[in-house]
């Protein structure tokens, strides 16, 4: 089975913030890292389901694609703000998912163009 870049890339951020929830304090990993892991993967779901759908369908699985991957972005400011994990590891988090956000936007015109 072949993915897709950006979906690997999905995957590599949920990697990525599994590690950093399982080093934050109980009282975070269980909520806010917990609910980031679920944001995740529901962004994942979103975007094999657009990788299978009909071309037609495929631009509305996008857009819940991209609104999952803000809320994601919210989500790992909100991490540093607090300073809940290590700032490192957040920021290669975050580069990962604005680099998925950006791959989501080329997607989604190419889509939306065709």
């Amino acid at each position: 089975m072949e993915s897709l870049p950006v979906i690997l890339r999905t995957y590599d951020l949920y990697k990525a913030v599994v590690e950093i929830t399982h080093h934050c304090k109980k009282q975070w990993r269980y909520s806010l890292g917990q609910n980031l892991e679920h944001s995740i993967l529901d962004m994942l779901s979103e975007l094999i389901m657009a990788k299978n759908a009909p071309k037609l369908l495929k631009a509305g699985y996008l857009i819940k694609a991209g609104a999952h991957q803000e809320t994601i972005m919210f989500k790992l400011r909100l991490l540093l703000e607090l300073k809940i994990a290590n700032e490192t590891n957040i920021f290669k988090a975050q580069e990962l998912s604005a680099e998925i956000g950006r791959m989501l936007g080329g997607w989604r015109k190419s889509v939306l163009s065709s």
